[in-house]
This record gives C-alpha cells, sequence and structure tokens, in this order.
C-alpha cells in the first residue's frame, strides 16, 4: 500500500475472484462460467461495421438492450436497468438503499461481494446465519430493519426458495426493500421477477454471464417498479453514465433475442447437473441440493481443501471457501459432459489413493 491510501480504503477486505487462467490448458470448474460459446447471434451482432462506431460513446440508456429484456419478460422499458454485470448493479443497489438508520441484511453464507460492497460504502450490515441444513428461513428476515439482499438460488450452496417465500417476506413489510439475486435462476429456480408487478419494494437482478454465455461481455439487469429504477438511475448518473460499451449492448441485445439458443444450453447444463450429482453421490459425497449451474459437494474421505489441491494439481480447477461451516465443501461447475466426466475420472483416481 502507498502511504496515499485512506485510512478507509486500506481496512476494506476485497472481493477475491475465482482463478482466471489465460492459457486454459486445464478443466476450468471454477467460476460458474458457462461451457458454451455465446448464441451465433452475438457474434454476428458484434460485426466490423459495430466495432467501427466505438469512436462514439455508447448509448446511456442502453435502450436496445432494455427493451430487448422488457420484451422478454412482459415488463415495460422503464422497468428495467441494465450494468456492467450485475455486480455494478448490485453496487447501485446497496449506495441507493441503504444508509444511516438502514443497514444491509443478508446471510451469513451467500455471495461474498454483499459483505464487500456495505464495507465499501461505510454501511451497518445485519448479518442472518443459514439453517444447519444450510436453508434460508424467511422468517429470519421478518422484522429486520433494513434492505433485505437474497440471492436465489444462494451462492455457493445452490439451494433455491420458492417464490411464494419470497412473497412473504415482501408482503410482511412493504416500506422495507428486497433486492433477489437470481444469477442463478435459469438452472431451475422460481424467479420472482412476476411478483414486480405487485411489489413496489422488490428489485430482482439477473446476469448475462451464466445461462447466455456472455461472462465476459460484462452484462447485468434488474427490474423493478419504475420508482425503484429509477433510484437506480439516479445512482447510476452520479457514477457511470457510459456504463455499458457498445458491442456489450449489442451482445446481449442479440443474446436476450434468442430464447431458442438459451433455453437448448440451458436444458444442457441441467441435464449435466443432473448426472454429475448422481456420479458424485455414487462416490460417496454429499451434495446439497442445487437449482444452479454449480453443485456443492462434500467427500467423507478427502477435505475440501485437500480434494480442490489434488484436483488443481491434476488440472482440475473448482473453487474452495476456507471459511466456517463449509471448509469441507467444494463448489463445482456444471461444465459441458466431457469435462465433467474429466472431473469424474480425476475424483476417482484420488479416492482410489492415487495422490501422486
Amino acid at each position: 500500500m502507498s502511504r496515499f491510501l485512506s485510512p478507509e480504503t486500506a481496512g476494506l477486505t476485497p472481493y477475491v475472484p475465482g482463478e482466471q487462467p489465460q492459457n486454459i490448458n486445464c478443466i476450468k470448474l471454477n467460476t460458474n462460467e458457462s461451457p458454451f460459446p455465446p448464441s451465433p447471434r452475438v457474434i454476428e451482432a458484434v460485426s466490423a461495421a459495430e466495432v467501427g462506431k466505438c469512436n462514439l460513446y455508447s448509448d446511456p440508456a442502453c435502450a436496445a438492450l432494455c427493451g430487448a429484456i422488457a420484451e422478454q419478460y412482459g415488463v415495460d422499458r422503464e422497468n428495467v436497468i441494465a450494468g456492467n454485470g450485475s455486480d455494478e448493479l448490485l453496487s447501485f443497489a446497496f449506495r441507493a438503499f441503504c444508509g444511516t438508520g438502514v443497514p444491509a441484511v443478508y446471510a451469513d453464507i451467500t455471495y461474498g461481494f454483499y459483505k464487500v460492497w456495505a464495507a465499501f460504502y461505510g454501511l451497518e450490515a445485519a448479518v442472518i446465519p443459514l439453517r444447519e441444513d444450510f436453508s434460508l428461513c424467511v422468517d429470519d428476515y421478518i422484522g429486520k430493519n433494513g434492505t433485505v439482499f437474497i440471492a436465489n438460488p444462494n451462492a455457493p450452496t445452490g439451494m433455491a426458495l420458492p417464490a411464494s417465500e419470497i412473497e412473504r417476506l415482501l408482503a410482511a413489510d412493504p416500506d422495507r426493500a428486497v433486492v433477489v439475486d437470481e444469477a442463478y435462476v435459469d438452472f431451475g429456480g422460481e424467479s420472482c421477477v412476476p411478483l414486480i408487478k405487485k411489489y413496489g419494494n422488490l428489485l430482482v437482478m439477473q446476469t448475462f454471464s451464466k445461462s447466455r454465455s456472455l461472462a465476459g461481455g460484462r452484462i447485468g439487469f434488474a427490474l423493478g417498479s419504475r420508482e425503484l429504477i429509477g433510484d437506480m438511475n439516479r445512482v447510476k448518473f452520479s457514477f457511470n453514465p457510459y456504463n455499458l460499451n457498445r458491442l456489450s449492448i449489442v451482445a446481449g441485445t442479440a443474446a436476450m433475442e434468442d430464447a431458442e439458443y438459451f433455453g437448448r444450453c440451458r436444458a444442457l447444463i441441467v441435464e449435466n447437473r443432473a448426472f454429475t450429482v448422481e456420479a458424485l453421490e455414487k462416490l460417496g459425497f454429499t451434495v446439497l441440493p442445487s437449482a444452479a449451474n454449480f453443485v456443492f459437494a462434500r467427500s467423507g474421505a478427502v477435505s475440501g481443501g485437500a480434494l480442490y489441491k489434488m484436483l488443481k494439481a491434476r488440472g482440475v480447477l473448482v473453487r474452495h471457501f476456507d471459511a466456517p461451516r463449509i471448509s469441507d465443501y467444494c463448489r463445482i461447475t456444471i461444465g459441458s459432459m466431457e469435462q465433467m466426466r474429466g472431473l469424474l475420472r480425476e475424483i476417482r483416481n484420488i479416492l482410489e489413493g492415487d495422490l501422486a
């Protein structure tokens, strides 16, 4: 650290992304990307002509992209905001809806960026422990002062709540905002998007990084009432009006419009997940019920940290969190069938005692 760094910044604990090797000679199952390339329509849309327009600023309203999202989800354009990944939009939500007397409320085991954003903005945080089985009980949040952030399906567990439970939370306190982070909802979760027409205190986040194969495009979006989206835009236009680049807007619009490709890739991930869960359970693993494009699994024979290291030595990357309650688990992204077979082959080698 330099001598110029402020004490507030020096005290931050930054988010730690998963490993991102640039020369990929491994089975990469650690950051929940899609194993499939973007839609062919995306590749066609990001044309030389579009690249040639990069001397001009992008549309700050992201009108084409937000219009495509609105049409897909059956809402008005005013109910949508797009961002530089859902992480940026989460940042806007922490800034917009938390502050003096309004803490951020989230689970103890959930997406790691929540505590980072709370600390970054100097917010008070109320951390609610998941139940012993890693389930989230909305009763623990009802009556709590603050803006609630719920990842549904949760990360890193993959477990999901039905929309009726989220609705129970929304109805219990209409004067408290609830932010539902649906980064993984397309793989088996129940979306709360239909509820935004009924509840003015609901903001739903989604991303193009997982089910639409655009993690490198950095595109996220949020849906909510006109008033909530207006609040989010107030933060956006106070921070970075041109938050999405021209090519990402074009790519995201094409990806959103290609429902057939989206559905096909999503179905393959769900199919590969079922195959992987069954195979891991036959190998003696405990696998939490997942509605995401990953599984959270624990072996009774080897610790999570040791399994992560041994797999990495064999060219397979998974994610391990050295944290209380979950240190025996590894989070495994669901990739192509070839990738999953490779993972399982190496796990069998480890369990059979090939520890070299």
